[in-house]
């Protein structure tokens, strides 16, 4: 085997490498406790860091073997991949740039508002049909009882200092503006400003309910899924940049390959 073929087989390895990133990042994104209720993030980046693999795997068999179709095909698939994703970075990071978390005076955490995100994420996620079954889900997966079950025993004081998610903030407790009475983290009684917020109404003390169908709750969602995209974006970026660097020495590679063929063949028309 030439030793182009051997430099063109190391770098799709390295390209097969630089796909375990993107698929850890759809995992740990399925991992977080809103992913069971909204399956946004996690599949884009689990297909298209399977395919990268498969790609990378075809074009490092082309290059161990010495087939140049087979190169070529990988090399056409490849840019077409590395385009997608940087596509989807650039569509990532300007659907989750604007932020609507709204700071609390004396609390640990924010609060946050519909309007505060952008206008395609905000859409998606509120569509009525998709907040029914998000809504209902919430309902069965226990993420506000699990807050409530690890930290059964926090005053008011303490739980106004504690650091809560988005999705907690917005689902398992009513707005701070409606002057609830704390109990526990999910059972708050006698708003002293009933009106003070549309979903000072919406809350409940029912555990399968909390605020579910409040706005903030949508917003928490909103604000969970902007925080793990951010973060993901960061492997993602990474990713990229190892790939584009890894396919433009791959193409050089593949040239080099093909000039000592044509030589080797040139050489042997003359033997």
């Amino acid at each position: 085997m030439a030793v182009s073929n051997n430099i063109t087989a190391f770098i799709n390895f390295m390209a097969l490498l630089c796909s375990i990133p993107i698929i850890g990042a759809g995992i740990w994104l399925a991992s977080k406790p809103d992913a069971e209720c909204l399956r946004l993030a996690r599949w884009p980046l689990i297909i298209l860091g399977t395919l990268i693999l498969l790609v990378s795997l075809a074009g490092f068999v082309g290059a161990y073997w010495g087939r140049e179709c087979l190169l070529a095909a990988y090399l056409f698939a490849m840019a077409a991949l590395i385009a997608l994703l940087l596509v989807l970075i650039v569509f990532a990071f300007a659907v989750t740039r604007p932020d609507g978390s709204v700071p609390v005076p004396g609390r640990g955490y924010d609060e946050y508002r519909l309007g505060g995100f952008s206008a395609w994420l905000r859409g998606y996620v509120v569509d009525p049909g998709r907040w029914a079954r998000i809504r209902a889900c919430l309902g069965e997966s226990g993420v506000c009882q699990r807050l409530s079950r690890d930290a059964p025993y926090l005053t008011a004081d303490q739980f106004a200092q504690s650091h809560l998610s988005p999705l907690q903030s917005g689902c398992c407790k009513p707005p701070t503006a409606c002057g609830y009475m704390y109990v526990n983290p999910t059972v708050w009684v006698n708003p002293s400003n009933a009106g003070a917020d549309q979903d000072c109404a919406a809350w409940s003390n029912d555990q399968s309910q909390l605020c579910y169908g409040c706005e903030a709750c949508k917003a928490g969602m909103l604000g969970n899924l902007r925080e793990e995209w951010r973060k993901a974006n960061v492997a993602l970026i990474v990713a990229a940049v190892a790939l584009i660097f890894v396919y433009v020495i791959g193409c050089s590679a593949f040239k080099n390959a093909q000039t000592e063929d044509l030589f080797r063949r040139y050489k042997q028309g003359f033997v």
